[in-house]
């Protein structure tokens, strides 16, 4: 697998620039087993320098319909930062829920590398990263997930820990059940999923019964409480995703006071996440800590686990140079001229400056001549 380490991302004075059609070739060359596989190494390797980042919590704008953020990151070499919304009730509209672009640029000189659509690798590299945390923290020899929410990534979660935890049985459980039978149909006759048990549940209950991981993925901006503690098992791990920004929750304070908690950059989860429901000195463990060896994980068979996702600025800077070194492997993408070609760089003026008149006259006699 040919991916960049965080020193070997090549200088360009143009700015490579991919579509989501060229990241959809790239999945599509490498297939989806690979490509989760490829970005799961790539997050897990940067949290594992989780100290070499520059980190902050995400800057949100919030209106009643959603928010809209940026997402900035960076180590010695790189910066990246990512646009992203959150609308839920875009899809009436017939416009995606999340929407995401971002960039890598050059630490040393400031050139963007890559300018790159984001809305499908966030998905991507959301579910890696729970395949990441659920490889470290679920009880070994977990084979059934409950999938609460079935809206744009629930597909991209099933398929993560179908290949990357060893998940055989996913129970899926919606309040639209047209969400569902959208699963249903984008894997049921997939080769990528043709080991993979789907079951249709009429109700959360029903849907985390007997499961050893329970999945949440919904996109309404509420207080919700998707999972309460009486729905707990001995030894469940609970990956709670769709709780990312002040005011919008899915899991019951009972279920982290139950649970063992770990989260991504704390100071962000505390605002965004489930733990908004508790109080500032509730504990916690950052991932990158089990990772590095320096926390444990799950200390016993019996007892419950959580991951509090929000999601962090750092998968997004792994994605980027993830996708960033397969388009160049692979020649794809578009280079642009995102910064202006200068013959005296101290000259930005020489853009805009006025022809002379025999320019002006050299130009239009030119145009003529086309024209004849």
């Amino acid at each position: 697998m040919n991916h960049l380490k965080p020193t070997q991302l090549r200088a360009s004075p143009r700015t490579l620039f991919l579509s989501p059609q060229d990241v959809s070739a790239i999945v599509g060359h490498q297939g989806i087993a690979a490509t989760l596989q490829g970005l799961a190494r790539t997050i897990e390797e940067d949290f594992l320098r989780w100290p070499s980042f520059d980190k902050s919590a995400r800057l949100a704008s919030h209106s009643q319909d959603g928010v809209i953020e940026l997402m900035p990151i960076a180590d010695a070499s790189h910066y990246s930062f990512k646009y992203v919304n959150g609308h839920p009730k875009n899809t009436t509209k017939g416009l995606s829920t999340v929407m995401a672009f971002g960039v890598l640029a050059e630490v040393a000189t400031g050139i963007p590398l890559l300018v790159s659509e984001l809305t499908l690798c966030t998905a991507l590299r959301t579910a890696a990263t729970s395949a990441v945390a659920a490889r470290t923290l679920a009880r070994p020899g977990s084979r059934v997930m409950a999938l609460i929410g079935n809206g744009a990534q629930s597909e991209f979660q099933a398929l993560a820990f179908h290949h990357l935890v060893g998940i055989e049985e996913i129970r899926l459980f919606d309040l639209d059940a047209q969400a569902t039978a959208k699963v249903m149909r984008n894997l049921q006759h997939n080769p990528d999923a043709a080991k993979l048990r789907l079951v249709v549940c009429t109700s959360i209950a029903e849907a985390v019964r007997g499961a050893d991981i329970v999945t949440t993925i919904t996109a309404d901006k509420t207080n919700a409480t998707i999972l309460s503690a009486d729905m707990l098992t001995p030894g469940m791990h609970i990956n709670g995703v769709g709780g990312d920004c002040p005011g919008k929750t899915e899991i019951a304070p009972g279920v982290l006071l139950a649970a063992k908690v770990f989260v991504e950059y704390e100071p962000q989860t505390r605002i965004e996440g489930d733990l908004q429901h508790m109080p500032a000195d509730f504990a916690v463990t950052e991932l990158w800590q089990v990772l590095a060896g320096q926390q444990a994980g799950r200390d016993n068979a019996a007892q419950v686990t959580m991951f509090d996702s929000v999601g962090f600025a750092m998968e997004d800077f792994s994605a980027l140079r993830y996708v960033y070194a397969q388009a160049l492997a692979a020649g794809l993408g578009a280079d642009i001229d995102l910064i202006p070609p200068l013959a005296d760089p101290k000259d930005l003026y020489q853009l805009i400056r006025p022809l002379p008149a025999q320019s002006i006259l050299n130009a239009i006699k030119g145009e003529q001549v086309e024209m004849a």
